[in-house]
């Protein structure tokens, strides 16, 4: 009976998705701004949403570099699956409001591969970690986070991750108004200690006026690196829309894999420590959940060990740092047997 349990549980979770902590970013739906909702207006932004969708997809901030974009734009209408419009409304420092309005354009998945392979683009893979975004003000009488004089810029940092398919969050303040976060921790950049706190990646944008200018810091701390930069400008938003920027260029060119590695590779992999069905299925769930991973299959079962076979996006050497973080899987004593340590992707 627990056997035929099992291989019930087994058919069923080969059927199911996998799933995992991360957000997943929908890579083919892009953004354009319109000034109507009419068809010419329609033609004319369908290429831009496409590049925007293309952005998200390689991780790359500018594609101006690649010759053949423009005629990769051109075929934007023939691969259209649907379309919709958005709109917002900004609030000023003056008061003033602007409404904006978007096309959002969701294009069909195997053309933006092929458009994609065919302009040798990287692929940040769509499950992607969130970045934690503190932004520290100095106004020469004290250091505040996001002060509500220049909450407006919450929206333009919001909007301008959203483009580049890079998942934030904000940090929340407790019923008193204060964050549990030393403010000469934040001010001083000290992004080590920060990520460490729930393993999310964090970005600090601290400013202060320095003369007619703004000066930013703005300090990452993602997968175990911390970088810093150092920016001016007379306009507090374009200096920490510039180290947001800098920021996501970091993480994006950290993450993706190369043109020349993605292709179709056959993997197969053996798991020891697999004591029970829960085990197996939280093993396969994590396995399924890693982006590279387009299919698993059950070649061998053993009491307590199982041999998968993984249809693998790109080169082997992805999976295996993928395996290094110890997360679910360890190195066992024989050779080419991974050892289940029984706990969840984190």
């Amino acid at each position: 009976l627990n056997m035929i349990r099992f291989l019930l549980l087994l058919m069923l979770a080969l059927l199911l998705p996998g799933s995992g902590l991360c957000a997943v970013v929908d890579v083919y739906t892009g953004r354009a701004d319109v000034a109507d909702q009419g068809s010419s207006e329609r033609q004319r932004a369908l290429p831009l949403a496409l590049e925007n969708a293309l952005q998200k997809y390689s991780g790359l901030l500018e594609l101006e570099g690649y010759p053949d974009l423009e005629q990769a734009q051109s075929i934007a209408p023939d691969i259209l699956v649907t379309f919709y419009y958005e709109s917002e409304e900004r609030e000023w420092p003056d008061g003033s409001t602007e409404t904006t309005q978007q096309l959002v354009a969701k294009f069909a998945p195997g053309k933006v591969d092929e458009l994609a392979q065919s302009l040798q683009l990287p692929l940040w893979q769509p499950e992607r970690d969130p970045l934690e975004l503190w932004v520290v003000i100095d106004n020469g009488r004290q250091r505040e986070v996001m002060p509500i004089e220049v909450a407006y810029v919450r929206t333009v940092l919001d909007a301008a991750a959203a483009e580049r398919g890079q998942p934030l969050v904000w940090p929340e303040p407790d019923e008193e108004g204060m964050y549990p976060v030393d403010m000469q921790l934040l001010w001083g950049g000290y992004t080590e200690d920060l990520a460490s706190l729930d393993g999310v990646g964090v970005i600090i944008l601290a400013a202060r006026r320095e003369g007619m200018e703004w000066g930013v810091r703005a300090n990452l701390g993602f997968g175990g690196e911390n970088r810093a930069w150092r920016l001016q400008d007379l306009d507090l938003e374009t200096a920490l829309l510039e180290g947001l920027q800098l920021s996501i260029d970091q993480v994006a060119a950290s993450s993706a894999i190369a043109a020349t590695d993605l292709g179709a590779w056959d993997h197969e992999l053996t798991v020891t420590g697999l004591n029970s069905a829960a085990d197996f299925l939280d093993c396969l769930a994590y396995l399924q959940g890693i982006g590279i991973v387009d299919d698993v299959t059950v070649v061998s079962a053993k009491p307590a060990t199982m041999t998968f076979r993984l249809r693998l996006s790109a080169l082997p050497q992805y999976l295996e740092q993928e395996l290094a973080s110890g997360a679910v899987l360890s190195e066992g004593d024989v050779a080419g047997v991974m050892v289940f340590g029984g706990g969840n992707r984190s």
